[in-house]
C-alpha cells in the first residue's frame, strides 16, 4: 500500500473511533414526585367515654426511592408488621402529625434527615453537606397542648404545634410554609421532602378528614446533592 494510501486509511480509521466514543452523559432534569391521600393512622370514631379518637396507633411507612407504601397504618396483623416495619425498605413513617425516619430510635435502617425552617421546598437546589441526625438525636422544645406542656420526643422532625411542618389552630393543622425536610434514604441517596396537605383530597383550605397526608418530594438517584438533574441512568 502506498505512503498516501495508507494516511488515508489511518485517517477514516480515527475519524470512526471518535464517532463511535460515547457521548457525554446529559444531566437529566429530576422530576418532583407527588403522594396523594397517604394514610397516616386515620381515625374511625371517638370513644364514647373519653371522647378520644380511635385509630389503630400505628405508622404507615413509605419508601421514597420506589415511592411506594411499604407498610400500611391499616395493616393489623403483627406478623406481617414485625416483618416489614423491622427492615430498611421504608425511609419515613406517618403516624397523626408524626413524622419519624428510619433511623437512631425510630427503626433498623440509617436514614438521616435535617428541618430546614427556612428554606421553600423549590428553591433548594442542593442538599446541605452536613447537619443530619437520626432519630433520638435531636433536642426539640417543649409540646404545649391545653392540657399541659410536655417534653418533646426528639425525633428528627420535632412533635407540637411550630415544633415540626406543621401548626395546629382551632383545630386545624396546616403546614409551615418554607419548612423543607432533607434526607438521605436507605438508598443513601439525597432526597427532599414537604408536605402539602393533611387532609383527604388536598383542599385548597386545611380541614376535613385529617391523617391523610399528600406531600410531594424529590430524590437524587446519582449519590450527588443536586437537586435540579442527575447523571443516573
Amino acid at each position: 500500500m502506498t505512503r498516501p494510501a495508507l494516511l488515508a486509511l489511518s485517517g477514516a480509521l480515527a475519524l470512526a473511533a471518535c464517532d463511535s466514543a460515547d457521548p457525554e452523559p446529559v444531566p437529566v432534569p429530576l422530576n418532583v414526585q407527588t403522594a396523594a391521600d397517604v394514610e397516616a393512622d386515620p381515625t374511625s370514631g371517638r370513644d364514647p367515654n373519653t371522647g378520644a379518637p380511635v385509630a389503630n396507633d400505628q405508622f404507615t411507612l413509605y419508601d421514597l426511592d420506589t415511592g411506594e407504601v411499604v407498610l400500611s397504618s391499616s395493616e393489623g396483623d403483627p406478623a406481617v408488621r414485625a416483618a416489614d416495619s423491622t427492615g430498611t425498605a421504608w425511609d419515613i413513617g406517618l403516624k397523626g402529625t408524626t413524622v419519624i425516619l428510619n433511623g437512631g430510635t425510630s427503626g433498623p435502617g440509617s436514614v438521616r434527615g435535617r428541618l430546614l425552617e427556612a428554606t421553600p421546598f423549590a428553591g433548594l437546589a442542593e442538599a446541605p453537606a452536613e447537619g443530619y441526625l437520626v432519630d433520638g438525636e435531636n433536642e426539640c422544645p417543649a409540646v404545649q397542648t391545653p392540657g399541659g406542656s410536655f417534653p418533646g420526643t426528639p425525633y428528627v422532625v420535632c412533635t407540637g404545634s411550630g415544633n415540626g411542618w406543621y401548626t395546629y389552630a382551632d383545630g386545624v393543622v396546616t403546614p409551615v410554609p418554607g419548612r423543607t425536610l432533607v434526607l438521605q434514604t436507605s438508598e443513601g441517596d439525597y432526597a427532599k421532602f414537604r408536605v402539602l396537605s393533611y387532609y383527604r383530597g388536598n383542599p385548597s383550605e386545611p380541614g376535613g378528614e385529617g391523617r391523610y397526608y399528600t406531600f410531594e418530594y424529590v430524590v437524587q438517584p446519582d449519590g450527588s446533592r443536586d437537586f435540579d438533574a442527575t447523571a443516573a441512568l
